[in-house]
């Protein structure tokens, strides 16, 4: 009776042997996939005649001193000031309610194409015609809403 197999002896491969496989494993990729071989060769070449591909690698070479210069100019104090206001104004969104919101900018839309419209007419306003309007109902909501938004705005002033 035979003795069971306890030690499996891996073959050592030599450098040359490794070399080959390698070679021999891009040689069999190449052939399954030669239309995006020649695809890629064809992109690298019209990327070098046009100078990108060298513009990439001066890029790449320098890239420590393209991030110093980036860095540099975000702490510079627009851009700091600019990332400032972005995050207050992303504040300030978040805490209005969005169907108010909605509303709001439906409103927008339909006041500026009155608008538009009453300036093609050319129609002028008189004094009789502002009097007349301030007891429409939507003009009166309007009204409230813009003094509200005033007064509002006014007591946002003041705390600062």
């Amino acid at each position: 009776m035979a003795r069971p197999i306890s030690k499996v002896v891996e073959p050592v491969l030599t450098e040359k042997e490794k070399q080959d496989q390698s070679v021999e494993g891009v040689i069999q990729a190449l052939a399954k996939n030669p239309e995006g071989i020649q695809a890629t060769i064809k992109l690298l070449q019209e990327l070098y005649e046009s100078g990108i591909l060298g513009a990439l690698n001066a890029a790449v070479e320098a890239k420590e001193d393209i991030a110093k210069i980036v860095v540099g100019q975000m702490v510079r104090p627009p851009a700091t000031t600019l990332l400032n206001n972005a995050m207050a104004a992303a504040g300030g969104l978040t805490e209005l309610d969005s169907e108010m919101t909605k509303k709001l900018m439906g409103g927008v839309t339909k006041g500026l194409q009155r608008a538009d419209d009453a300036l093609r007419s050319g129609k002028k306003v008189g004094v009789f015609d502002l009097m007349k309007a301030l007891r429409d109902p939507d003009i009166n909501r309007a009204m409230g809403f813009g003094i509200n938004l005033l007064k509002g705005l006014g007591e946002g002033l003041k705390e600062r």
